[in-house]
């Protein structure tokens, strides 16, 4: 997994330092945005010994660094349900947001990476990534994702797969 990561980085990265559109500095509707939406997803690995469904929140605020790279900053809470009379949990990720857009509008790909504090899971939290696939437009992203959150005990990370919807909440200048 360290392995896929450091491919997914150095992947952003280089994107980032190959794009032939120049950055923007000031901050506009047209290249920044507050995202705002909810998920749904089914636990998996473990995790699913646990608990049968999860549901979310989420939050992320980006800016378009070229014209088809973004990066931003994301949080939200993903609300675990928990089966056979179990206790509920959560997760509150903290963490940087990258995005990949070949087009204005259509497919893309991205990540989202930091940290995700646990409720009620005796633990604090852990490194958390969160790849996505999935379709844009101007006011829209649809997309299924895989979230891991690395804990100490690697047997028992949380994952769990999903589809999400977010807006796109434009602010700046136009």
């Amino acid at each position: 997994m360290k392995k896929l990561m450091t491919a997914a980085l150095v992947l952003f990265a280089s994107a980032q330092t190959f794009a032939q559109s120049t950055t923007t500095e000031e901050v506009t509707s047209k290249n920044s945005w507050l995202k705002a939406g909810l998920e749904a997803s089914v636990p998996v690995g473990k995790t699913s010994d646990a608990s049968s469904f999860a549901a979310g929140v989420v939050l992320s605020g980006q800016w378009m660094a070229t014209k088809n790279f973004g990066i931003g900053l994301t949080s939200g809470y993903t609300h675990f349900f928990a089966k056979n009379n179990g206790e509920d949990g959560g997760i509150i990720p903290a963490g940087l947001l990258l995005r990949y857009y070949p087009q204005s509008e259509g497919f893309f790909a991205g990540t989202d990476v930091g940290y995700s504090f646990l409720t009620n899971s005796g633990t604090d939290g852990g490194f958390y990534v969160k790849p996505q696939v999935g379709y844009h437009n101007y006011s829209w992203n649809f997309y299924a994702f895989y979230n891991q959150v690395f804990l100490k005990k690697a047997f028992n990370d949380v994952q769990n797969v999903g589809v999400a919807a977010t807006y796109n909440i434009r602010f700046g200048k136009k």
